[in-house]
């Protein structure tokens, strides 16, 4: 899917609520194609959650009812056998298209091709299998079986409204997918007798809307990873200050054997160090094992794409310097006041 796929969904208005709006039909989506100079190709989608059964093994999973174009214009092609054509959009033909976890979870090794599967109690006639398309976001684009658009909207759901449209338009994107956006709400309105009952949405607009929400996420954690270090700094250096009470007699012995106050404050300084920086490493280990272990917790939970953790040298190396500069700013007072002690008055501490 590049940045020259619009997609149309409905919106709940008043207007809709009523049954005044039409909603939005696979009609709508002709009358782009032959309108719209702009627009390349289009598909409908019915989307439905469902069950989808073979001899005596089930699935949880969504049917797609669509038309021909979808594998042009979702880049989704078929491997094995065909995709939906236009005569079975025509007759309503009960065929389906399997997407790979479908075939995993309810055939393994058999190939489904000329099996009949039922779904809702209706039985299909499996002619092609999809490529493999893997997670995008929390979705599993190979759990779906694909239907005729009629096929979805007759034996299902009763209606001719769509779950969206799919637009593909010729440009590349950017500016002029928003020239193709006006000509598309203009078509839509005028049909739909200016009832604005819909929304169009490109590629480029989701896209920036998933960075300015990882931005967020990011800024979010960047304010918790600086709490957590203020507080584990704060720790050392009350670890530090009760080192240095504990050890005054220690200290005004060394600073009466000849030991200079640099020589004390390295010494608390290189303590302190010590403490951030096993605890630095013990975190870097365990938030790789977490990473590893959650990836592979979520690939069994979605077995059809692969989760895994990706930690950049540059990322340890960071973490491990935070370490070293969090025990040596925190470390300095301690130390700092350790170096200071009178060794005469440290001497008759106690």
């Amino acid at each position: 899917m590049g940045s020259n796929l619009l997609m149309v969904r409905p919106t709940r208005t008043d207007e809709a609520k009523t049954g005044a709006s039409p909603g939005l039909t696979n009609e709508d989506g002709l009358a782009i194609l032959k309108k719209c100079p702009s627009v390349k190709n289009v598909a409908c989608e019915i989307t439905l959650k469902t069950q989808a059964k073979y001899l005596d093994k089930d699935w949880d999973t969504s049917i797609t009812g669509t038309t021909p174009f979808y594998q042009e214009v979702k880049n989704f092609h078929v491997e094995e056998g065909r995709f939906i054509s236009t005569q079975d959009v025509e007759e309503w033909k009960k065929v389906c298209v399997l997407g790979k976890t479908i075939v995993r979870e309810l055939f393994k090794e058999e190939s489904p091709i000329g099996k009949t599967i039922k779904i809702r109690n209706e039985r299909f006639t499996c002619i092609g299998i999809m490529e493999a398309k893997g997670q995008t976001g929390w979705r599993d684009e190979d759990d779906v079986i694909f239907i005729p658009q009629t096929t979805a909207q007759k034996r299902f759901t009763g209606d001719t409204k769509v779950t969206g449209l799919l637009v593909q338009s010729k440009g590349s994107g950017g500016a002029e997918a928003e020239d193709v956006i006006s000509e598309i709400e203009a078509i839509l309105t005028k049909r739909h007798k200016n009832i604005i009952d819909f929304e169009v949405r490109s590629q480029q607009e989701i896209l920036d809307t998933m960075q300015q929400v990882t931005q967020s996420f990011k800024l979010l954690l960047g304010g918790i990873a600086a709490i957590s270090l203020l507080v584990g700094g704060i720790g050392i250096m009350n670890i530090m200050l009760v080192s240095v009470t504990e050890r005054t007699r220690e200290i005004g012995l060394r600073k009466a054997i000849g030991a200079k106050r640099l020589d004390i404050l390295t010494q608390f300084l290189i303590e302190s160090v010590v403490i951030s920086v096993t605890g630095g490493i013990i975190g870097i280990v365990s938030g790789i094992g977490l990473g590893v272990g959650i990836g592979k917790l979520m690939s069994k939970a979605m077995p059809g794409g692969t989760w895994s953790s990706v930690v950049s040298l540059s990322s340890i190396i960071l973490s491990f310097c935070f370490a070293v500069g969090i025990g040596i700013f925190f470390g300095m007072y301690p130390a700092n006041k350790a170096s200071k002690l009178d060794p005469v008055e440290a001497l008759r501490y106690e």
